[in-house]
């Protein structure tokens, strides 16, 4: 493949994204699901490419629109890209953020980490069981699809991208398009479902800040920001004459990322030293680069806090970076999701999305007013969207019930994701997951997996819930 071709798919990308929001701003309906441009431009694309457009024109194999408008070449780098800017997301997590003490997570965080480590771990439990009881004895699957629900659903696309090699590895390889079908259920029925909430809260008194969801205006509907709202969308921490600041903010990421892959080829390096010549094992080349760049993310941000006195890192400019390579990476996974698989095993599909769908409502409804003390539903609608979809949903669904950030919500979901990211949602549990059922069986797993979501669900109740 020619760079011209390469060049010429990522011009591609751009142009959907552009449809995407276009459509997004003239589309009532759409604007009132608040469905990010990314999802719309990835479903465009997928209508107008092989798997439907292609497959419904009366043309040979040879013509131009047996792919429909996207060339093979397209397609072709459009599957590698969710699985390289995963790694871009993750080394983001933590960049040019300040960590606050740990008492200060634990008393404005500590509530919203119970929730979602219930939510999440819950996920792993439905999952397997479901697999164990349903899936692998009526339709054949492995027992590692018993960990696609929190796969798909709490990591969203970019976790399940970056798991494709494991996949792969593990023997099944149709793992990855029935999780990237699972995150795009999420994330519709995240912000479907979450509106939905949000009405009947509203109705029923449930909220504290909003009281009605018909205040917002035309532009916030459209996706688009109010004049008197247009803030800088990031500072510049450096000068333009001696590096870019965008420039300078990408190496840091880039170095980010490179520590991670340090770290995992000394992590396989390690094993194959001591106990893999011991064992026979090789579990470390499972592993997949993302959560070593997320921890990667984190060195390099505490050298940056030792020794950076002129605060040449920005948060915001972090956040455009990661923003970015997430729409690209949620566009392309879905536009490349393989439709053939989905159904061929459409009701084990759909038994694990309603699944997820239903455990994640219960804990909303019945266990957040228990857990969260204050403001339960600002607070729980943001963990509740997470475990539906991705951070965004969950950002997108406080932003709803919250406009103006009057509740602990915001300040609480993100003390909650420094010590939640790490491990759940697309951290080290999530990337480890499938090796782990793998190697020591689903029963093993699920033991552990309902021992931590107990644990979750004891502290919520009995300490938190109580005050």
């Amino acid at each position: 493949m020619s760079p011209e071709q390469i060049g010429f798919a990522l011009l591609y990308l751009g142009v959907f994204l552009l449809i995407g929001k276009w459509i997004r701003i003239r589309v009532k309906w759409l604007q009132n699901l608040f469905l990010p441009s990314s999802v719309i431009g990835g479903f465009l694309a997928l209508l107008l490419g092989p798997q439907v457009l292609g497959s419904m024109l009366p043309v040979g194999e040879e013509s131009f629109w047996a792919t429909g408008i996207l060339s093979p070449e397209v397609v072709q780098v459009w599957e590698e890209i969710p699985g390289l800017l995963i790694n871009v997301v993750f080394a983001t997590l933590f960049l040019g953020a300040t960590l606050p003490s740990l008492s200060k997570i634990w008393n404005v965080g500590g509530p919203q980490l119970a929730f979602g480590w219930t939510l999440g771990w819950g996920q792993y439990v439905i999952g397997i069981l479901l697999t164990v009881l349903v899936l692998s004895p009526v339709f054949g699957l492995p027992p590692m699809a018993g960990a696609l629900i929190e796969i798909g659903f709490e990591g969203g696309h970019g976790t399940a991208a970056g798991l494709q090699s494991t996949f792969e590895e593990m023997g099944f390889a149709d793992a990855y398009d029935l999780a990237i079908g699972l995150a795009t259920v999420g994330i519709l029925s995240g912000v479907i479902v979450g509106i939905i909430l949000v009405n009947w809260g509203v109705r029923r008194d449930k909220t504290n800040v909003i009281k009605d969801v018909r205040d917002f205006s035309t532009l916030r509907k459209a996706g688009i920001m109010e004049f008197e709202n247009r803030d800088p969308a990031a500072k510049m921490t450096v000068r333009p004459e001696s590096i870019e600041p965008l420039s300078l903010h990408f190496s840091v990421v880039a170095l980010a990322i490179l520590t991670g892959y340090l770290l995992l080829q000394f992590l396989i390096w390690l094993e194959s030293v001591t106990w893999g010549a011991w064992t026979g094992s090789d579990f470390m080349t499972y592993i997949p680069l993302f959560p070593l760049a997320m921890i990667g993310g984190i060195l390099v941000q505490a050298f940056f806090h030792k020794v950076d006195n002129a605060k040449l890192l920005d948060r915001p400019m972090i956040n455009r970076i990661q923003g970015f390579a997430l729409d690209l990476l949620i566009l392309t996974a879905i536009a490349t999701v393989s439709l053939d698989v989905i159904g061929q095993h459409i009701v084990p599909f759909l038994l694990l999305a309603a699944a997820g769908i239903a455990w994640n409502v219960f804990g909303f409804l019945i266990l957040a007013p228990r857990i969260i003390p204050t403001y339960w539903f600002e607070r729980g609608i943001g963990d509740f969207g997470q475990s539906m979809g991705i951070t965004a949903t969950g950002l997108l669904l406080m932003r709803v019930v919250d406009p103006e950030a009057k509740s602990p919500a915001f300040e609480g979901f993100g003390y909650k994701q420094l010590v939640f990211e790490p491990f759940l949602g697309g951290g080290l549990v999530t990337a480890l997951s499938v090796p782990l059922i793998y190697q020591l069986g689903a029963m093993t797993f699920l033991i552990f997996a309902a021992v931590m979501c107990l644990i979750g669900l004891l502290v919520g109740l009995l300490h938190f819930g109580r005050k």
